[in-house]
């Protein structure tokens, strides 16, 4: 079946972030990419695969979906779910050798239970995390989105502490404005609130064997906040978290990373048109032509991931060069104005995202136009569109 859209992903570039991030923080440190959100749209097991292949330790995702896949894949490191499975799934997410966060006790007793239940079973004799079950407290610092604060928390970490069938596997939290501001202040009150916990834990003889604050930024950012195990994300598949990001790792000399965006979105065209002038373009009569306009109609729309906000403000990429999308970007159809480019034809590829000749548009100058972040442009990408490894 030839696909109208799809996206080609840089396997080799995926690998390169990875050892970068490897470098940074050194063979002591684990590492465990993020591949949430079917690799943040890079595609779950082809990104999965190259960041095992390129020495990652550990694979965090979001759901219990992801890890099904995973393992379905042949992928055998430990994965860590940074959201909440149901009581009633805990059984199944043990028996794939998930990690668990947990910041409520309900979970803790049912994970407890489950754990018991399968002393015995050795289907998973492989998985170097099959038995006891493994649980990450999630620790309130700031971000007041998920987790548990100090005195709740620390009756849960004793809960894990005295529970034969439980390890106090991780400790964590999540910053709240790293990526967002150069002024760090907040982010490193986080940091040391985070440790004055840990710290009162140790003192009563309760210490999990990893703590982990470290997102992307603070992974490049802080070596102080690598603590043994880092969560990177974004800057997994090539992009900065943020310009503020980039600046802070400029003003401090940590900027010699060098990160290679690892996705392509493309299209083709669909029908080449003129449009006679005074005429409109599209729902809403958003755009009216001043001149006999040539345009090229797509077969890509919000549906397919490409952002209602683009419209009459973006670019794509056809024969090398730019040309503008013209009226509203509809469900499955956008039109971009192809007056200027000769040759335009049925069948010609359209670089939606990526790089085409000597031209490229990125994820942030997307997210731009559209009103959001990189993170969003390309994990909204619609899942159905083909992943090809390049």
């Amino acid at each position: 079946m030839n696909e109208l859209n799809w996206c080609e992903v840089d396997r080799a570039a995926l690998a390169a972030n990875a050892s970068q991030l490897r470098a940074i923080v050194g063979d002591d440190t684990l590492l465990a990419p993020v591949v949430k959100g079917n690799a943040y749209g890079h595609g779950l097991l082809l990104a999965a695969r190259a960041f095992v292949e390129a020495g990652a330790d550990w694979l965090c995702v979001n759901a219990l979906f992801e890890a099904e896949k995973l393992r379905d894949g042949g992928i055998r490191v430990p994965i860590y779910v940074l959201g909440r499975i149901p009581p009633g799934d805990i059984p199944a997410a043990l028996d794939l050798g998930c990690q668990l966060v947990v910041y409520d006790e309900q979970t803790i007793r049912e994970a407890s239970r489950a754990a018991r239940g399968r002393v015995g079973d050795s289907a998973l004799s492989s998985l170097s995390d099959a038995r006891p079950a493994r649980l990450h407290l999630k620790l309130e610092t700031g971000n007041n989105r998920q987790g548990i604060r100090e005195d709740e928390a620390a009756r849960l970490a004793t809960l894990i502490d005295e529970d034969p069938a439980l390890e106090f596997t991780g400790l964590a939290t999540h910053f709240a404005d790293v990526e967002d501001t150069t002024d760090h202040t907040f982010a490193k009150a986080q940091i040391a609130r985070f440790c004055q916990f840990a710290d009162q834990l140790e003192a009563r003889g309760i210490a999990p064997r990893y703590k982990h604050v470290s997102n992307s930024a603070a992974t490049i950012l802080w070596p102080d906040s690598h603590m043994g195990l880092v969560r990177a994300g974004i800057a997994c598949y090539g992009m900065w978290p943020s310009t503020e990001a980039y600046v802070s790792a400029l003003v401090a000399g940590r900027a010699r990373i060098e990160l290679t965006p690892a996705l392509t979105f493309k299209s083709q065209v669909a029908q080449v048109r003129e449009v006679p002038a005074g005429e409109y373009i599209g729902y809403g009569r958003t755009f009216r032509t001043t001149h006999t306009t040539r345009v090229a109609v797509l077969p890509v729309g919000y549906y397919d991931g490409y952002p209602r906000g683009l419209s009459n403000l973006a670019h794509v990429l056809i024969r090398g060069h730019r040309a503008q999308v013209r009226g509203r970007v509809c469900m499955n159809i956008t039109t971009v104005d192809v007056t200027d480019i000769e040759g335009v034809t049925a069948g010609d590829e359209v670089v939606l995202l990526g790089c085409q000749g000597e031209e490229s548009i990125t994820a942030e100058q997307i997210a731009e136009w559209a009103g959001t972040i990189n993170y969003e442009i390309t994990t909204r990408i619609n899942e159905r569109i083909p992943r090809i490894a390049v």
